[in-house]
């Protein structure tokens, strides 16, 4: 497992190179971009959990992820993360609550919404800088919190809400 997670946190540092994308102060990415690989990386995430249980119908895979990449989830893991977060951690979530995003996600309130685009311009900042495991860790953490560590991992989840 060690090993798994030592090329995991390459990835990004791979997809550079093949790529040729050059370096870029982490600094200058807006909150909303950091929020929307942030987004993208979760969700690879939780699939990779769903999935990694076994092959089911499609549909069962797609309601277990939705009920955990939702706003609302997203919101309640903060709570549990905002006391473990390092200050720069912190500074990134809050700069991604903040934001003013043009759109809202449909069936969230307003506070959720924002405090999910912190939570995802958190894991984008992780993300960028490499530090995988930590955003690994981070995301376990918020799963147990609410709860939902235990059913993603065995792919009994909640049914998700309309």
């Amino acid at each position: 497992m060690e090993e798994s997670l030592g090329v995991q946190t390459e990835i990004f540092g791979q997809i550079k190179r093949y790529f040729q994308i050059r370096d870029v102060d982490i600094r200058t990415y807006s909150p909303l971009t950091l929020a929307y690989i942030g987004d993208g990386i979760y969700d690879l995430v939780i699939r990779s959990i769903i999935v990694g249980h076994g092959n089911t119908r499609a549909s069962q895979l797609h309601q277990h992820t939705s009920h955990l990449v939702k706003a609302h989830t997203q919101s309640e893991m903060m709570e549990f993360l905002l006391p473990v977060l390092t200050e720069e951690e912190e500074d990134y979530y809050r700069r991604g609550r903040n934001a003013k995003s043009p759109t809202m996600a449909k069936n969230a309130t307003m506070g959720d919404y924002r405090r999910a685009t912190g939570f995802e311009a958190l894991l984008g900042y992780l993300y960028l800088t490499d530090q995988f495991d930590r955003l690994l860790e981070l995301v376990n953490t918020g799963l147990a919190g609410v709860g939902a560590d235990e059913a993603a991992r065995t792919g009994n989840m909640p049914e998700a809400e309309a």
